[in-house]
């Protein structure tokens, strides 16, 4: 286990904990980060919206539960992730989802700009790219793999905005289309590709 990671547990937080811990800075009028404009503000209280709904309601479909109750190895989800990122919001409660299901698997969050060190070792496309989710093999711990920061189809739609030549659309209005997708998603995509990351994971131990 590399250093970076040994710090980041020691910080990490229970997924109930990070959500009351979000909280509590937007009721002082704050995010997590270094930048406390008035956008990334709005966005984070958005995003609390945003998970609250998704805490509602555990939509794992029965497959995938099954899939979850057999699991061979003992998996800890180490997710980097900051309160005003969007991504994260649509797709952190459904791997607390996963981890509600799973006595096999236990989710915990940190912040990716307290643990630079360690979001460097997971960049995407040379970018601190979040969320970014470490499955940890419990018994070894080590990382056994990794998933983020967004399902493949939004992260072509991400690509695509990133990419257009200038003038493109403004960032607010690109913002708003991402969420369209996930909204009428419904996670589908997400618990896809978490399912088939475990049955990858899975298929190594049989």
């Amino acid at each position: 286990m590399s250093t970076a990671l040994q710090k980041a547990l020691k910080s990490a937080r229970t997924y109930t904990a990070y959500r009351h811990f979000l909280q509590e800075l937007l009721d002082k009028g704050l995010t997590t980060g270094p930048n406390q404009g008035d956008y990334y503000l709005e966005i984070a209280q958005l995003n609390q919206k945003r998970m609250d709904r998704l805490d509602k309601k555990n939509r794992l479909n029965d497959s995938f539960k099954e899939l979850l109750a057999g699991l061979q190895r003992r998996y800890l989800l180490l997710v980097l992730s900051e309160g005003w990122c969007g991504d994260a919001a649509q797709t952190l409660p459904v791997f607390n989802w996963v981890a509600e299901t799973a006595s096999q698997v236990e989710l915990k969050v940190v912040l990716r700009d307290e643990h630079t060190d360690l979001m460097d070792l997971y960049l995407t496309d040379n970018g601190r790219s979040i969320p970014k989710v470490l499955f940890i093999d419990m018994d070894t711990n080590k990382v056994v793999a990794d998933w983020g920061p967004r399902p493949l189809i939004a992260q072509a739609i991400s690509k695509r905005w990133n990419r257009a030549p200038e003038p493109k659309k403004p960032y607010p209005e690109h913002h708003i289309d991402l969420h369209g997708w996930y909204a009428r998603d419904k996670t589908k995509s997400t618990q896809a590709e978490i399912r088939a990351l475990f049955e990858w994971l899975e298929g190594e131990v049989k």
